[in-house]
């Protein structure tokens, strides 16, 4: 597959680049993007949640009243899960979310990813950039000349520098991103997908079956 290079005032430089074919243009695995997805989503949970059980409860341990003859349930001392202010029966205790995928599964659903938005036009290649500083205009500027600005769009380079790191991060709608972390949950995550000439060489290396 090949794509038009764009340069940054968003002309086309009458270059075109070569998409692998392996990676760009595959039969889509959909159960593979989930489980990619699925445990990128699991990672980020912090599995802190915590509540007490009856026995962490701060509280006396007296018997309230006697075991027979109130007419009433029996009942132990006041942390019982079925008082107010009593412990809680199964509740959430610390946890790790995250679970094991193989890197064949991982390595498919980028591939996937990448394929359908190939297939819908979403992937815009533009010349390698560098930004002579940290000016969030700038930036704005670059994503007006590519017709993303109003599109939330990832950019990805082959090496992050601060200028561009900084130059967007209060952008709501622009994400960038080192082509060597690119992921599944990114790419699927954006409508518009911007790679420069060298993190599309860096993804034709890396991403092959």
């Amino acid at each position: 597959m090949e794509l038009s290079v764009y340069n940054i005032k968003g002309e086309d430089t009458g270059r075109k680049i070569t998409l692998d074919d392996a990676i760009f243009a595959i039969e889509p695995n959909d159960h593979a993007i989930y489980l990619d997805v699925k445990q990128f989503l699991a990672n980020q949970r912090q599995g802190t949640h915590k509540s007490k059980e009856r026995s962490e409860i701060s509280g006396s341990t007296r018997k309230l009243i006697r075991q027979k003859g109130g007419g009433g349930a029996r009942r132990g001392d006041i942390n019982s899960p079925v008082l107010v202010g009593g412990g809680r029966v199964f509740g959430p205790t610390p946890r790790d979310y995250g679970f094991k995928l193989n890197k064949k599964v991982k390595a498919l659903a980028r591939r996937s990813a990448l394929t359908y938005k190939a297939q819908k036009h979403e992937i815009v290649v533009v010349e390698n950039f560098e930004l002579a500083a940290p000016k969030t205009k700038d930036f704005v500027a670059l994503s007006k000349a590519l017709q993303v600005a109003d599109k939330k769009a990832l950019f990805v380079v082959e090496a992050l520098s601060d200028n561009l790191v900084l130059s967007s991060r209060n952008l709501r709608t622009a994400r960038v991103m080192n082509a060597f972390q690119l992921n599944t949950y990114s790419v699927l995550d954006c409508k518009k997908l911007i790679l420069t000439e060298a993190a599309v060489a860096v993804i034709n290396e890396q991403f092959k079956a």
